[in-house]
């Protein structure tokens, strides 16, 4: 039997990769930094070995899935390939198990891993299921009837599947150091779309969607006229967010979620346009409400007066629904951002988007641009984003007791590198003062 060794375990699709075969009954193990990460906890909680990065750890009779951060000159992945052993990506290897299930693919430009977590509950309540989250939650069962998982469009590397169901949310420009604008995003989109066996769940309030040619049906979803599935009469309520679900213009149910903000209805609608497709009751569907969200999405924590929020927003789209998810959701809260922004080239592409959605809220602090393995600096200073915003300030991890001074307030800490730093600071502050 072999054992599945995972270069950079700790990524947050490898995690829940490793978790998958495990439930699945394979033998796992993973090699990666010693920096604990948020996906540490689940690898060890299912006693899931993982060692040191070292060529030592490649031997016989393992299966190598290599993380996409790590390439080919890596010392791992060159022993692997001198002794010979079987090697994936990790896209690559998620395309081949995923066709061994009815597969539902989630991807957007912003909200994958939300949309995903909340598909994977909902079919979980009815349906023995598989499945892949982006942050870092994976479960697998070899008899599932479904496998959901998020499908990212970087690099392209969601076209190393072709799932029975595509739910695409929005087409939006990211990751600048690979597209070169938002129309070559929406071509890799469209050939995803040639490659859905069965059916593609869509945004039709996304105009780029709206141009989707495929062999397959398209079942659009959205709060504009001309959807399949449309929402409305949505407002909110102390428990969550209320709104009705027309199907092809008929009255189909009422839903309540937990979440607040146009997106999460969309993304609850999304669910809604899969399940019914499925053949799943309405009763079935109601379990969404059951939902409690996944990692570093509006993930909330009371601080005296304070509600705290770690949040992975990252790009300025992001950035202006988590502010208004906040303002929603406690209307009477003043709403401080704390913002890290993530990757150099990001952070130039869309400097002035940045600022224009941070502007949404109170008070603003930036933390220094976060880089990455493959673009560990820049040019760009985050002085360069802070002119932009009126009375905004710089914030140094020694100095997080400046944001005490809000009280009856909401944090947001917001990022994609390591913001939950400045978080974790804070409340040792506030500890240390009780």
């Amino acid at each position: 039997m072999t054992t599945y060794h995972f270069i950079g375990i700790k990524g947050s699709g490898m995690s829940a990769l490793a978790q998958i075969l495990h439930d699945a009954g394979e033998k796992v193990q993973g090699s990666d930094v010693e920096k604990v990460f948020f996906t540490d906890q689940a690898l060890k909680d299912k006693n899931i070995p993982i060692l040191p990065f070292t060529k030592d750890n490649i031997k016989p009779d393992l299966t190598i899935i290599a993380g996409n951060a790590f390439s080919d000159d890596h010392e791992e992945v060159v022993e692997a390939k001198r002794i010979g052993l079987p090697f994936y990506r990790y896209h690559d290897f998620l395309g081949a198990y995923a066709d061994k299930f009815r597969s539902i693919a989630v991807t957007g430009a912003h909200g994958k891993t939300s949309t995903t977590g909340l598909l994977a509950h909902t079919l979980h309540q009815s349906h023995p299921i598989s499945y892949l989250i982006g942050d870092g939650t994976g479960s697998g069962q070899p008899q599932s009837d479904y496998f959901v998982f998020e499908a990212c469009e970087y690099r392209r590397h969601f076209l190393a599947y072709k799932p029975d169901y595509a739910v695409m949310l929005n087409v939006d420009f990211d990751h600048p150091d690979y597209f070169q604008n938002i129309e070559d995003v929406f071509q890799a989109f469209q050939q995803l779309a040639n490659q859905v066996k069965r059916g593609i769940i869509a945004c039709g309030d996304d105009a780029y969607l709206r141009d989707l040619q495929a062999d397959v049906p398209i079942h659009y979803y959205g709060f504009d006229d001309g959807n399949t599935y449309k929402a409305k009469h949505v407002h909110e309520e102390p428990n969550g967010t209320v709104f009705d679900v027309y199907v092809e213009g008929s009255f189909y149910h009422t839903f309540t979620i937990p979440g607040y903000g146009n997106h999460q209805v969309l993304n609850a609608l999304a669910v809604v346009a899969v399940c019914h497709q499925e053949g799943m009751t309405p009763k079935q569907m109601e379990e969404m409400y059951g939902f409690t969200g996944v990692k570093r999405r509006f993930s909330e924590k009371q601080a005296g007066s304070q509600v705290l929020v770690d949040d992975y927003a990252h790009h300025p789209k992001e950035i202006e629904v988590t502010i208004e998810s906040a303002r929603k959701k406690y209307p009477d809260k003043q709403v401080v951002a704390v913002f890290q922004p993530h990757t150099f080239t990001r952070t130039k592409a869309f400097l002035q988007e940045f600022a224009d959605s941070l502007k949404l809220a109170d008070a603003v602090y930036l933390c220094d641009i976060f880089g990455s393995a493959r673009e560990a600096k820049g040019s760009l200073t985050i002085q360069d984003l802070q002119e932009l915003i009126p009375g905004c300030e710089v914030l140094q991890l020694e100095e997080v007791n400046v944001l005490k001074q809000y009280d009856d307030s909401i944090l947001l800490f917001m990022g994609a590198g390591d913001i939950q730093k400045f978080q974790a600071r804070y409340e040792d502050s506030l500890q240390a003062v009780q």
